[in-house]
C-alpha cells in the first residue's frame, strides 16, 4: 500500500488528506499549489523541530519556497492563552499576510494551537496540517477542531477551522516513542469500537504489526480511520449530533486527564483507552452490551501495553464526576455519554443516571 488520498467533503471548504510514507520530503511539491507567494511559516515544537524541521525546510527550498520556523516548547502546557499570544505575535512579526499559508508541523498540541491562531490572525489565514503523531494523523489534524486549554478544563476555548490540506506521513511515526505511538493507537481502536466491528477485528489481528513499524499496516489504519472521521464530519461538522460519537471514551478520559493535571503522567490516548473500557463497562452495567465485550476491549488495549483502569490515576469517583461536569458536551447541566450496544455500535445519550456512573467508576477504582 503506497498511499491514498481521503477527501473530506465540506462543499467549498472540502480538502484532501494525503496518507503515505515520505510526504515530508516532498513538502514543496505537495504544497506549492496552495501558496500565493513562495513563503511558508512553520509552527512546530522543540522535539519535532530536531527530528523533522531540517528535512521539511530542505524540501521547501528545493521547490523555491522560503520558510520561517516558529519553535515552541513541547507538551500540553503550550496549548494556553499565553502561547497563543506569543504565536500570534511571532506570525505578525514575520509579516504573514491574509492570503499566506501557515503550516502546523507536530502533534495535536501544535495542530490545535496553530489552527486556532490561523483562525483569528487577520480574521483568518489558511493553514495546513502535517501531523507527526499517530493520534494527530487519525484524529486531531482532521475535522477542523482547534482549541486551547483553560484552567477549568481541556479544549474549552477554540473555534472550528478546517485546514486546507492534511499531510499524514507515516514515516514520521518511526521517531515516536512506543508509549506515544500506543497513545495514538487508542484513537485508531476507537473508530472500530464506535462504528466498525470488522475494523476492530482487523486491529486485533494486525495491531502489533502496526505498532512494530509496518508502514503498510500504518497506512491502512490511518486511511480507514480518516475515512470514518471524514464521513462523520461531513454529516455533522460542528458536533451537533453524530460527531459526538468521536468522543467515545473521552468523557471519562478527559476527567482522568484533569485529575492528573494534563501531565505526562497520563497521555491523552492512554486516557482514551481507559475511557473506552469505562464506557463499555457502563454500557454493560446498563444492559446495553455484554460483559464479554468490555473484557474484549480491555484485553486488546492491555495486550499492547495500554492502561485500562483508572486506578493509579484517581481515587475518588465523585471527584471524577465533578471533572466531567466541565465536559464540552454538557447541555443544561446534563452529562452526555457515548455508550455502546456492542463493539461497532456506539450511540449518544443524555439519559444516564449519575448513580450508574459512580457505581461504574467505584468498581473500576477498587478492582
Amino acid at each position: 500500500m503506497n498511499g491514498e488520498t481521503v477527501r473530506v467533503p465540506l462543499g467549498e471548504r472540502s480538502y484532501d488528506i494525503l496518507v503515505e510514507s515520505g510526504l515530508l520530503g516532498r513538502g514543496g511539491d505537495v504544497l506549492k499549489d496552495l501558496l500565493v507567494r513562495p513563503f511558508l511559516p512553520i509552527v512546530t515544537d522543540e522535539r519535532v523541530a530536531v527530528l523533522h524541521l531540517p528535512a521539511l525546510q530542505a524540501a521547501l527550498r528545493a521547490s523555491g519556497i522560503e520558510s520561517k520556523a516558529i519553535v515552541l516548547p513541547s507538551g500540553e502546557a503550550t496549548k494556553s492563552i499565553g502561547f497563543l499570544e506569543q504565536l500570534l505575535d511571532e506570525l505578525i512579526s514575520a509579516k504573514v499576510e491574509r492570503r499566506d499559508l501557515i503550516l502546523a508541523l507536530g502533534g495535536g498540541v501544535i495542530g490545535d494551537l496553530t489552527g486556532f491562531a490561523a483562525a483569528v490572525l487577520r480574521r483568518g489565514v489558511p493553514f495546513v496540517q502535517l501531523p507527526t503523531t499517530l493520534l494527530a494523523q487519525v484524529d486531531s489534524a482532521v475535522g477542523g477542531k482547534t482549541a486551547i486549554n483553560s484552567k477549568h478544563g481541556k479544549n474549552l476555548v477554540g473555534v472550528f477551522n478546517q485546514p486546507r490540506r492534511v499531510l499524514a506521513d507515516v514515516a514520521t511515526l518511526d521517531t515516536l516513542p512506543r508509549r506515544h505511538l500506543l497513545a495514538g493507537y487508542a484513537e485508531v481502536v476507537k473508530y472500530g469500537l464506535l462504528g466498525d466491528a470488522p475494523f476492530f477485528a482487523w486491529l486485533e489481528a494486525n495491531g502489533e504489526r502496526l505498532i512494530d513499524g509496518d508502514h503498510a499496516a500504518r497506512i491502512q489504519a490511518v486511511v480507514h480511520s480518516c475515512r470514518m472521521k471524514a464521513a462523520i464530519v461531513a454529516r455533522d461538522e460542528r458536533e451537533d449530533g453524530d460527531r459526538a460519537l468521536l468522543n467515545l471514551g473521552h468523557t471519562f478520559g478527559h476527567a482522568l486527564e484533569a485529575e492528573t493535571g494534563y501531565s505526562d503522567r497520563l497521555l491523552h490516548g492512554e486516557s482514551v483507552a481507559i475511557g473506552c473500557v469505562l464506557a463499555f463497562a457502563l454500557s454493560a452495567r446498563l444492559g446495553l452490551c455484554s460483559a464479554a465485550d468490555t473484557e474484549r476491549v480491555a484485553r486488546h488495549f492491555s495486550t499492547l501495553g495500554l492502561p485500562v483502569s483508572p486506578a493509579g490515576y484517581a481515587t475518588d469517583a465523585k471527584v471524577l464526576l465533578e471533572h466531567m461536569r466541565q465536559d464540552k458536551k454538557v447541555i443544561g447541566g446534563t452529562l452526555t455519554f457515548i455508550l455502546a450496544r456492542g463493539i461497532g455500535n456506539a450511540f449518544v445519550t443524555r439519559e444516564v443516571a449519575e448513580r450508574d456512573v459512580l457505581l461504574t467508576l467505584d468498581a473500576a477504582l477498587s478492582a
